[in-house]
This record gives C-alpha cells, sequence and structure tokens, in this order.
C-alpha cells in the first residue's frame, strides 16, 4: 500500500510541475477557447439594449449642433411704375411714401448644415435663391449673416458662409454603404416651430425622373420631412450626415411620408467644387436623348429596353465632330452601362472637359464604338446634354 502511495505521490508531483512549466512558459495554451459565435451574439444584443435604453439621443446630440437654421429676406416689388419713382412730377402726386408702399418683404425659411469649422454651410439652393438677405441661426441661439459662396441649380446646392470660427462641423458619412432599410434621423426648421428631429428608414436608393433637378439619384425616406427641413441634415444612427433633405411627394403642402435627399457623396462633390472654384464643371458632348419605351425597343428590333435613344444632335458640339447621329442608341460610356437618359446624363457629367471618352453605340442593329473629346457643359438654360 505505501508504494502505491508513493507512485500516485510522484505522479501528482510530476503533473502539477508539468501544469507550472507550461503555465510558465506557454500561458495562452491552457486558455479556454472562447465561443466567438456566443461574443457576436452578446454583442449585438447588448448594442440592441444600448439602443432600447438611450435610442437615437447620441447621434442626435453630435449632429444637431451642425444644423442651422436659414432665414431669407426678399423685397418684391408690386408696382409696374416702379422705374418712374426718381422722375419729380411722379413723386410730386404720390410723395415719398411709395417707397414704403412699393416694396413688401417677402420671408421664407431654411434648414443648413455646418461642414466645416470656419463657417461653411451646406444647403439647398431654393432655400435662397431668390434672397436679399441671409441670415443664420445657430443651435446655441446665435445670429449671423451669411454671403452665397456659390450655387448649384442643377442639383438644388448651395454654399454659404458666415464670419464664424471654431463652429461644430458636421461628420460626413458614406452614402454609398446605405441600405434600404437603414434607419435614419432628419433634422430641420420645419414650418419654423424650432430645430426638431424625426425618425425613419430608407424607404428607396437612386430615385430619379422625379423632375425635381436636372442631375437626380435621391435617398427616399420615410422620416418626416416638411417645408422649413429643406437643406437640413438626414443622418444615420451615429450622428454622420448621409444626405441634404430637399423635397417632398405632398398633395397638402405637408409630410406624406415620402421625402427626398441629397446624397452627401454628390453634396461633398458639388460642395468641393463650389469651394475652390466658385462653380461646378460638368461633361457635356451635346446630345438630346430619350429612354427607350417597348415599342421603341421593338421597332429598333432590340432585346431589351437598355440604353438611351440619340433624337438629336447640336451642331458642332462634340457628338457631331465625332459622328453621332440621330437614331443611334447609345449602351455604354467608358464601360459604363447606360440603363435609360438619367443615367446617361449621370454619367456624362462626371466626365472632365477636355478628356477623352469612349461611347458605344447600336447604330442600324450593329455595335460600333466612337471616341470623342468632352466638352464643358453650359450654363443651365436651355442645353442639351
Amino acid at each position: 500500500m505505501r508504494h502505491l502511495w508513493s507512485i500516485f505521490s510522484q505522479a501528482v508531483t510530476v503533473c502539477l510541475g508539468i501544469l507550472f512549466v507550461l503555465k510558465l512558459f506557454y500561458p495562452t495554451l491552457l486558455t479556454q477557447p472562447v465561443n466567438k459565435t456566443l461574443v457576436i451574439k452578446e454583442t449585438a444584443a447588448t448594442s440592441q439594449a444600448m439602443v432600447a435604453k438611450s435610442g437615437y439621443r447620441n447621434a442626435v446630440s453630435k449632429a444637431m449642433p451642425s444644423v442651422v437654421n436659414i432665414f431669407t429676406t426678399a423685397r418684391m416689388s408690386q408696382d409696374p411704375h416702379r422705374a418712374l419713382k426718381n422722375d419729380p412730377l411722379f413723386r410730386h402726386f404720390f410723395g415719398d411714401e411709395i417707397e414704403e408702399e412699393d416694396e413688401q418683404p417677402e420671408n421664407s425659411l431654411g434648414s443648413g448644415v455646418i461642414v466645416s469649422a470656419d463657417g461653411l454651410i451646406l444647403t439647398n439652393n431654393h432655400v435662397i435663391s431668390s434672397a436679399d438677405q441671409i441670415e443664420v441661426a445657430l443651435s446655441d441661439g446665435s445670429k449671423s449673416s451669411a454671403t452665397v459662396v456659390g450655387t448649384d441649380p442643377e442639383t438644388d446646392l448651395a454654399v454659404l458662409k458666415i464670419d464664424r470660427k471654431q463652429l461644430p462641423a458636421i461628420t460626413f458619412s458614406n452614402s454609398d454603404q446605405m441600405k434600404v432599410g437603414d434607419v435614419v434621423l432628419a433634422i430641420g426648421n420645419p414650418f419654423g416651430v424650432g430645430q426638431t428631429v424625426t425618425q425613419g428608414i430608407i424607404s428607396a436608393l437612386g430615385r430619379n425622373h422625379l423632375g425635381i433637378n436636372t442631375f437626380e439619384n435621391f435617398i427616399q425616406t420615410d422620416a418626416s420631412i416638411n417645408p422649413g427641413n429643406s437643406g437640413g441634415a438626414l443622418i444615420d444612427v451615429n450622428g454622420n450626415l448621409i444626405g441634404i433633405n430637399s423635397a417632398i411627394y405632398s398633395r397638402n403642402g405637408g409630410s406624406m411620408g415620402i421625402g427626398f435627399a441629397i446624397p452627401v457623396s454628390i453634396a461633398k462633390q458639388v460642395m468641393e467644387q463650389i469651394t475652390f472654384n466658385g462653380s461646378v464643371t460638368r461633361g457635356w458632348i451635346g446630345i438630346e436623348a430619350q429612354d427607350i419605351t417597348p415599342e421603341l425597343a421593338e421597332s429598333f428590333n432590340l432585346k431589351n429596353v437598355n440604353g438611351s435613344l440619340i433624337a438629336g444632335v447640336l451642331l458642332d458640339s462634340p457628338a457631331d465632330r465625332a459622328g453621332l447621329r440621330p437614331g443611334d442608341i447609345l449602351i455604354a460610356i467608358d464601360n459604363k452601362p447606360v440603363s435609360d437618359s438619367q443615367a446617361m446624363l449621370n454619367i456624362i457629367a462626371m466626365l472632365k472637359p477636355r478628356d477623352k471618352a469612349t461611347l458605344a453605340i447600336l447604330r442600324a442593329g450593329k455595335k460600333m464604338e466612337i471616341s470623342l473629346i468632352v466638352g464643358k457643359r453650359p450654363l443651365p438654360s436651355k442645353v442639351a446634354q
């Protein structure tokens, strides 16, 4: 019995020695494996619990100081004989009070987003397009006069500047990573009641053919957007900017759950061009195009309705010089497929003037490629693409 006990004691001592050496020199070897699935589930559950407990207060507190209220004033002439007001005989009969009767101030309101600490503000062009005076109210209650740095009516964006420093600039998100169903928050000044936050989801992406702007690629949301929200921020649950609230579909002037925001990817490009160049430069080739309907596809013996029918070519335009003709069907630009005329418009606009572009077309049922030198898009009047 003593012999067996001695053997057992020695074996235990040896095992304890081995464990000590392993623990000393290989501490991770004896670590119990972690259930990664369990950790992920616990992390997700914790995140959901935090949202359920605190809502979106962190996102709102981060973004709200960057959203401003914009008040504009425009003096509208009511009298068609305004030009006569300096005539002495006219003033003899009507007096000096015509100054006050002749002009009536028209006030409007909107929202904007601080995009730089030194006072740059992004908003909608329609918020300030007819303004004589622009006043910006910050979230702390202070007010400042604003000047217009530049505008881009074709995307309905404008950049303002106030003489302030160390402002709370918003953080930009990557709107291209957003998906339908993601939760979003809209911040603005609806109906002038004051800064307001509403919550919803992304209802759709890439909305176009709405007839709102020349270049359309809207984020659609059901977050309540009303008059006064224009130019305000659409943010994600982390408080980062994903869009500029721009328009709503409504039959009564109020929110009906269909709102549209300009993606931050587009807003950032426009803002940078306006800031550095004073205006936005886009590509142009000089064609008039239309969507291909099922009837047109049948008449041209097309298998599908993808592409854009060239209905007209402007004389001496890049397209004319390259040999494009009415009746050609544009199917790709620099290997980027053209699904319809709106997609064609957006692709061409992204081209740089004086660069070379290759257009894939169908002519009389045969595919061919045509190269041209991209021109500069004229000012937004009556212009063909």
